[in-house]
């Protein structure tokens, strides 16, 4: 092994190295004098790319449209003349733009060019073009200079959006991005919308879907004598008064359990709700998108008022007794989340379930959870012949109702609709010309022949008479996980 360096030689190789780092950083300077995009960013901030800050805020992915919007209505009240550039190149995938401007610096990589745009919903016919990837020059709250930049999601990056501001000063980046998070609250695109909460096919990723706002009135939902009431005068009944409830010192988030045979209504209700509460905010989660309810639990806060939608609860609620461990994860999620928005929120929580003798206890044991559980039974006589009469509102319904009536005993909402759309089928099959299509007495063959379908596949789905009828002259339903406080509403037609 040889000797040690003598210290003289080991300081001359410093100093050299030294040198060499300085020469080197020398040339990459001016690489940057060099980059346009380097370029722009210095002169609009009057500082070094090494001085630049960036503060940088995450979002959900379902927020880009909003992060948009905000930074638009921050340009308007600030800098209407800014124009967007971009930073284009290769690689963008994983870099925020900060890191594309250093590359750019270093080894001219990333060239100065236009901002990319992409498209996103803001209701659902309507879209606007959003930023995918671009700066804008604008100027903070005090007048110092920063730039703003959109960062969208990307089929590289994490399923996530961000805001990037450029600034000289830390605090006047931080006031643009409070500021920009302020508008986009105030333009928020979701607000007064119908939202479905759902999970790409892609990577997993959350997807917030707007769909049309139902019309319907009271006349079109038939349900028993006072069930229709009882519930508006939970859900919409608490709406009209919520500030002279908030000022008496009472809560206004709502729960409301409805439980009943499969096609009976409870989703057709439910759709009246919506149609109801126009300015409200209503979230919808069903299926593999029930794993988003804390999420969807944020957003009805934050956009009060609100209505989230938790359809086949029991699909995640089920008693642990029924489950095959001893803990349902997903059935806490919904738990804290409901816990979790505020007393004072005028938020409802709205459940439906074809199986309430097995939801868990606990999802009921607490008021704020569930305060209202309603029972949609299948239809009686009368109850099935205003349902024929509804579904058969727009044709020529010639029909002798009466044994139509009798033929569709212990049947639901679901059955009957689908019996006139077949009967409609078949009048319009037979009649070949244009006009409204005629229904006669064929329509009790055709309730005679479904109903000789009741104990086939298709007959349960659709709601047909699988067993005694859950109403008068049925058992009873079992509510055991129906905690005391909750008020009951069983109701016969």
């Amino acid at each position: 092994m040889g000797d040690a360096p003598d210290s003289e030689d080991a300081k001359a190789l410093a100093a050299g190295l030294r040198r060499l780092v300085q020469a080197a950083a020398e040339v990459v300077e001016q690489d940057g004098e060099a980059a346009p995009s380097v370029r722009r960013v210095r002169e609009h901030l009057g500082c070094e790319l090494a001085q630049v800050l960036s503060v940088s805020t995450r979002f959900e992915v379902w927020e880009h449209v909003n992060l948009h919007l905000g930074v638009e209505a921050y340009l308007r009240a600030h800098t209407p003349e800014a124009e967007w550039f971009g930073v284009g190149g290769q690689h963008r995938g994983h870099e925020d733009i900060m890191g594309m401007l250093l590359a750019a610096r270093h080894s001219g990589g990333y060239a100065l060019g236009a901002a990319d745009y992409a498209t996103a919903a803001v209701g659902p016919e309507d879209s606007v073009e959003v930023v995918q990837v671009g700066l804008v020059p604008t100027t903070a709250p005090d007048g110092t200079p920063v730039l703003v930049g959109i960062r969208g999601p990307n089929d590289f990056g994490p399923p996530a959006c961000r805001l990037e501001v450029l600034a000289a000063d830390r605090a006047a980046a931080r006031a643009v991005g409070g500021e920009v998070e302020r508008l986009m609250r105030e333009h928020d695109a979701f607000r007064r919308q119908v939202l479905a909460f759902g999970v790409s096919e892609h990577r997993g990723n959350e997807l917030v879907t707007f769909l049309p706002r139902p019309a319907l009135d009271a006349d079109d939902v038939v349900l028993p004598d006072g069930v229709l009431d009882s519930i508006e005068q939970h859900v919409v009944g608490i709406a009209e008064h919520s500030e002279r409830l908030l000022a008496a010192g009472q809560h206004l988030k709502r729960g409301l359990l409805l439980h009943g045979p499969p096609g009976t209504g409870k989703t057709h209700t439910v759709r009246y709700l919506m149609s109801r509460l126009r300015d409200c905010t209503v979230i919808l989660l069903t299926g593999p998108a029930m794993r988003l309810i804390g999420q969807a639990a944020a957003l009805a806060r934050r956009l009060q008022p609100s209505m989230v939608v938790v359809e086949d609860v029991d699909l995640i609620a089920l008693d642990r007794g029924f489950a095959a461990g001893p803990t349902n994860p997903l059935l806490f999620t919904l738990l804290d989340a409901m816990d979790g928005v505020g007393a004072d929120a005028d938020v409802t929580f709205v459940l439906t379930t074809n199986r309430a003798d097995e939801l868990e206890r606990a999802l009921a044991d607490r008021p704020g959870r569930i305060d209202l559980a309603v029972e949609v039974p299948r239809p009686d006589a009368d109850g099935r012949r205003r349902l024929i009469e509804l579904y058969g509102r727009d044709v020529d319904l010639r029909a002798d109702l009466g044994p139509v009536v009798e033929a569709t005993e212990g049947v639901t909402a679901s059955f009957i609709k689908e019996l006139l759309r077949r009967a409609v089928l078949d009048a319009v099959r037979a009649d070949g010309g244009g006009g409204v299509p005629v229904v006669g007495d064929e329509l009790v063959d055709v309730a005679r022949a479904m109903a000789d379908e009741r104990a086939s596949l298709t007959g349960i789905l659709l709601g047909g008479s699988d067993g005694p009828p859950r109403g008068p002259g049925g058992p009873d339903l079992p509510q055991p996980g129906l905690a005391p406080h909750i008020t009951r509403h069983r109701y016969s037609w």
